[in-house]
């Protein structure tokens, strides 16, 4: 069975587990998935309502964004543990002679550079839920507008906790051309994404208080 698979509680139960997965990077997948459906349902909420009949079709559109997101982070939770699985295999293997640690180091960068793909796609996709978030904020429904303040925390979450996990595997790649530009575009989302669901945590808050 896959991960994304299991109940709620029997994933609850594997991540608290020693078991090398799921891990932070699927958590944070699955988190930003969870963000991502409660601005979906923020969506479906005002779709069909008199009140926002001038921008139901724009919502019907962030919701089809939305549904894709969520797809795509599903996707995600087990591809993590994929291509954890090939690096967990690298630690393991023999230095004893120096063809054996030529192996070992060639191996570790190798699946070093694969685990950091996953983590990094995370983050893609948990800023592009964030500007789902920051248009379903401005257009949604006010009777559900703490639910986009929820789904967009949860996403800043998920592009955070991702960061982590891209940046303990590049701390291991020796190939500086890669790491500059992994750790180049993994500060761009984190500065822009945090920005974003920041400035719409806000507005949510100033909605819901007036």
């Amino acid at each position: 069975m896959s991960l994304i698979e299991k109940s709620c509680g029997d994933f609850l139960d594997a991540l608290a587990s020693k078991a090398p997965i799921p891990g932070g990077g699927g958590a944070s997948a699955l988190g930003g998935a969870i963000g991502m459906a409660l601005s979906n349902m923020v969506g479906n909420l005002t779709i069909g309502k008199k009140r926002y009949a001038d921008v139901e079709d724009e919502v019907k559109s962030l919701v089809e964004q939305g549904t894709k997101v969520i797809t795509e982070l599903k996707i995600l939770v087990d591809k993590d543990a994929e291509v954890f699985e090939p690096l967990s295999k690298a630690y393991g293997l023999p230095k004893d002679t120096p063809e054996q640690a030529e192996y070992k180091e060639k191996q570790l960068e190798e699946c070093s550079k694969l685990a950091c793909s996953v983590p990094m796609e995370i983050m893609r996709k948990a800023y592009e839920g964030i500007k789902i978030h920051e248009r379903m904020g401005q257009i949604g429904t006010k009777i559900a507008i703490s639910d986009v303040g929820c789904g967009v925390v949860f996403l800043k979450a998920a592009l955070i906790s991702a960061s982590l996990n891209v940046i303990i595997n590049t701390n291991t790649i020796k190939d500086e051309k890669f790491v500059a530009e992994t750790t180049a575009e993994m500060n761009q989302l984190l500065e822009e994404g945090k920005r974003i669901a920041d400035e719409t945590l806000e507005l949510v808050l100033n909605k819901l208080t007036k």
